[in-house]
């Protein structure tokens, strides 16, 4: 990838499939979460799976997909004891720490912008070196809206001082890139392989980033 560090003063950086591999949250969603859901409420394991699908398609894109408490008021569980459960399964994903402490070195701002609420980021943290590692955290519900939404980079603006024409923006979600690209961010890229254990995402409008290398070489 072609970056030229020098017209970039701030990096936005994902959380989850870009600093941290997304399979602690997909293995969460697909089995954990439906199979304890149907041990604890004694309820058939196809009925919980069917019912979490349809509130997934529901809410998608929306807070409320995103939210710790919703999921737990839904489904009549802890849904943060639930993680926790499984969070030695949380992983940082190659070369993230290094990239971030590179950034360091050159002075630019790193800002991770997150659509985990705060309970889930809790978690993460204390799972792996991020927090020592960025210089600020967002969870998009600080807002009260989505990464997806221009909202939320509206609001980001009026909270943190950045320009848009010199800020690079990493995630793993094509949708949240054009939100960004449509509020103005100059610099963005996928990740190419969010979730360890998966096939690699395909991006229409984007380059994926393969590596962190890939960028720390090109400066």
């Amino acid at each position: 990838m072609l970056i030229d560090w020098n017209f970039i003063d701030t990096v936005f950086i994902d959380m989850d499939g870009t600093l941290l591999d997304l399979n602690f949250d997909n293995e969460f969603w697909t089995r954990h979460l439906p199979l304890r859901c149907s041990e604890l409420l004694n309820q058939p394991l196809r009925e919980v799976q069917d019912k979490i699908r349809s509130l997934l398609s529901e809410h998608l894109g929306t807070l409320n997909w995103y939210s710790t408490k919703f999921w737990s008021q839904e489904l009549c569980v802890d849904i943060l004891e639930l993680k926790r459960e499984i969070s030695h399964l949380i992983k940082e994903r190659p070369g993230g720490m290094l990239f971030l402490k590179t950034l360091l070195s050159m002075n630019k701002s790193r800002i991770l912008l997150t659509n985990a609420d705060r309970g889930d980021l809790r978690i993460k943290c204390s799972k792996t070196d991020l927090i020592n590692n960025v210089d600020l955290i967002i969870s998009s519900h600080d807002y009260g809206f989505p990464k997806e939404s221009t909202k939320f980079w509206e609001h980001l603006r009026q909270n943190v001082n950045f320009d848009p024409q010199k800020a690079l923006f990493i995630d793993d979600s094509e949708v949240v890139l054009h939100s960004a690209k449509i509020y103005g961010i100059a610099f963005l890229t996928g990740i190419e392989k969010p979730d360890s254990r998966a096939k690699k995402n395909k991006y229409s409008d984007f380059v994926a980033l393969q590596h962190f290398d890939d960028l720390i070489r090109a400066n």
